[in-house]
Formats: C-alpha cells, sequence, structure tokens
C-alpha cells in the first residue's frame, strides 16, 4: 500500500470520526434530548435554594453490591437547575440524603449526553466542593430556603421517598409557602410530605414525573419506587407527554407553589417556572 493510499485511509477514518464526535450529540439534541430553552434574566438576589440529590450509587438495594452498576444523580438534573438559579443571583446550597459526595450517573456528564452546564460544572471548583461535601438533609433548617428542589436519576428510586427527613424538609418549607420543585425522580420526594393541614401534599394536585414507560424502555425497572406510579397512588392528578421514545418527551406542570418536570428534558424550564414564582 502507498503512503499516499495510507494518507487517505488516516483522512477518511479521521472526518468520520469527527462527524461522530460532534455530530451524535447535535442529532440526540434535534430529536429531543436536552432540547434548547431560553430562561428569560431574572435578579433575585437575596433569594435562597436547596437543590436536594440522592446518595445512592448502586442499582441494588444493597449499597454495597460490587456486582451492581453504578448509578446516581443524572448529571443535568443538578447541573441546569444549579446555573439557572445561580445566573438569577439565587444562593444555591446542595444536600444529599446522607450527605459527603454525591454519586453522579456514570457518563450523564460526558459526550455524548453533556450539556452546556455539565461541561461548567465539571471545571467549577466551588460547584464540586458542594457535591463532594453536601450537606446530609437531617441538617437542613427548611425556613431558611425560597426554593427546594429535588434532582432526579436513578439513585433516587432507592432514597428520596424513603426518606423521612426529606418529607419533614419538604413539609416545613411548603408550610412557609416556599417553592417545591422537582424533575424526573426527584418527584418521589414528595409522595410523603404533607400540606399545612397535614394532607398529603400532592393529592389531588397536578404533578408530572417520569413515566413509567421510559423506566421500562431504558429497561431501569429493577428500582424500587417508580414515580408515575407512586404519584398514582398517592392520588395525585398524574400527567406527562410521550414521544417515540419517553427519553425525548418533556413535560411541566405548575401547580401553585409546586413545579414539577417529567424528565431530563424538562429541568430548564421547571426552573424558570420556578423562578417566575419567586419574581413575583
Amino acid at each position: 500500500m502507498t503512503l499516499k493510499k495510507v494518507g487517505l485511509i488516516i483522512t477518511v477514518v479521521l472526518a468520520a470520526i469527527s462527524i461522530v464526535y460532534w455530530g451524535l450529540p447535535k442529532t440526540l439534541n434535534l430529536i429531543g434530548l436536552h432540547p434548547h430553552y431560553d430562561i428569560p434574566a431574572y435578579d433575585l438576589s437575596g433569594k435562597r435554594a436547596l437543590i436536594v440529590t440522592t446518595s445512592h450509587g448502586v442499582l441494588s438495594e444493597e449499597v454495597d453490591d460490587k456486582d451492581a452498576k453504578a448509578t446516581g444523580v443524572f448529571g443535568s438534573e443538578l447541573s441546569i437547575p444549579y446555573y439557572s438559579l445561580l445566573n438569577a443571583g439565587v444562593e444555591v446550597d446542595i444536600a444529599s440524603i446522607k450527605g459527603g459526595k454525591i454519586p453522579i450517573e456514570p457518563n450523564s456528564m460526558d459526550w455524548p449526553l453533556a450539556t452546556a452546564e455539565d461541561k461548567r460544572f465539571k471545571q467549577d471548583a466551588v460547584a464540586l466542593a458542594k457535591i463532594a461535601h453536601s450537606i446530609p438533609i437531617s441538617q437542613i433548617d427548611a425556613s431558611q430556603y425560597d426554593v427546594i428542589f429535588m434532582s432526579g436519576g436513578w439513585g433516587a428510586a432507592y432514597d428520596l421517598g424513603r426518606s423521612a427527613e426529606l418529607a419533614d424538609v419538604v413539609t416545613k418549607a411548603n408550610a412557609k409557602d416556599a417553592v417545591i420543585g422537582s424533575v424526573c425522580h426527584g418527584a418521589l420526594g414528595l409522595i410523603n410530605a404533607k400540606a399545612k393541614d397535614g394532607s398529603s401534599l400532592i393529592a389531588g394536585r397536578n404533578v408530572t414525573g417520569v413515566t413509567d414507560l421510559q423506566i421500562k424502555q431504558l429497561d431501569i425497572e429493577m428500582t424500587p419506587l417508580h414515580p408515575e406510579t407512586e404519584l398514582r397512588k398517592a392520588n395525585a392528578n398524574y400527567e406527562a407527554n410521550s414521544a417515540f421514545l419517553d427519553i425525548f418527551a418533556t413535560h411541566v406542570v405548575v401547580d401553585d407553589n409546586l413545579v414539577t418536570g417529567q424528565n431530563q428534558n424538562s429541568s430548564a424550564e421547571t426552573v424558570h417556572r420556578i423562578l417566575e414564582i419567586l419574581s413575583k
């Protein structure tokens, strides 16, 4: 084989790699993953928000199961709310169920899934320190926050809906009319919270969270709690959109001070609606 032919083959291979590297994220975006969403400018200096994530890092009930796949919070469901709030001048703390280092869903902040916010987060020393040393939910004083936002990810299926401490924080925050938000599996943090009269926070209210169909399509049905199922069990008025695959769908529901997003695609609009409420 001549050097000229070798050079041509190398050129073709490099071109193909470049097309895939740059083209796949754009293609995923065009068909619905992390759709572009512009949040208007807000100045909400003086407001405080708490983002709550899972502490569960494996797809197993046993936290020490070395054969189980790693999981955690889904990257964009943390990074997009974090920077959207910060950009509006809101002070943001990050808590998790147990505190300490927060597990991140593998590859969710990497190519080809990474959003601009994911990339920013990975270069942000302050943000990285917050997820390395997250606040235990048991140490949270709900009265200090204007917003409680619960991020999703598969890990949240194991601990958000089972945490009495989180339910207490959401209940107390709601009692002082804070905005309560969630996205995807984060909605599980609502199922045991109480309204001001002691009844279920979400019974009879309009909410969304990841669909049972998306969980089935992604073959993650081994998780113990599924948001659509649990929200319906709690007598909430569950609603969602669908697509050729539900991972490409999106939907946001606002019910007074309760703002819920269907899945990872809904993070930006969910926070926009939260900021809208805060601005009023």
